[in-house]
């Protein structure tokens, strides 16, 4: 048994990751890639990075393949352009990415540190009326909630 950071991991053998301000260096010089945020609506709805376009995870194979509810043609037709996964924190959007160059996306890259990382470097973000949203607030909606029970026990991977 794998645990999630195991898969991540496995994943970023072959997965490219952009960090925050080269993916800003890019935008600042015209260099726009498809911006895609996998992360949950309601997530998304809160705040994200402008001019993303939001996918759940859930759904994103269907999303990426023609003859579905769920088809986004132009997110099919991406397949040679270049994409930034996001999701917030680096971790979902790596698999995720994984996921699309198995679907013959051809330059499909994580953005490294997720959404949190672009606040923490103070890059803009928004929420889904457009207006900007407090890096102060972002950091707060960002930062995990882990409940005790939510925590393993210890050498839970080691005893499978």
């Amino acid at each position: 048994m794998k645990s999630f950071q195991e898969l991540v991991n496995n994943c970023l053998k072959t997965v490219k990751e952009v960090f925050p301000w080269d993916l800003e260096d890019n935008v600042q010089k015209n260099i726009y890639p498809v911006l895609l945020d996998i992360r949950e609506p309601y997530e998304f709805e809160i705040l994200h990075i402008k001019g993303s376009v939001n996918v759940p995870r859930g759904i994103l194979e269907l999303a990426c393949d023609y003859g579905y509810d769920d088809t986004i043609p132009e997110l099919v037709m991406a397949r040679n352009k270049e994409v930034v996964v996001i999701c917030r924190s680096g971790h979902r959007s790596v698999l995720a990415a994984h996921t699309m160059q198995i679907m013959g996306y051809k330059s499909v890259k994580s953005l490294k540190t997720g959404v949190r990382g672009w606040n923490d470097y103070d890059l803009p973000l928004q929420n889904v009326k457009g207006q900007p949203v407090d890096g102060d607030v972002a950091n707060d909606m960002l930062t995990p909630q882990i409940r005790p029970e939510q925590n393993p026990p210890k050498n839970i991977y080691k005893n499978l």
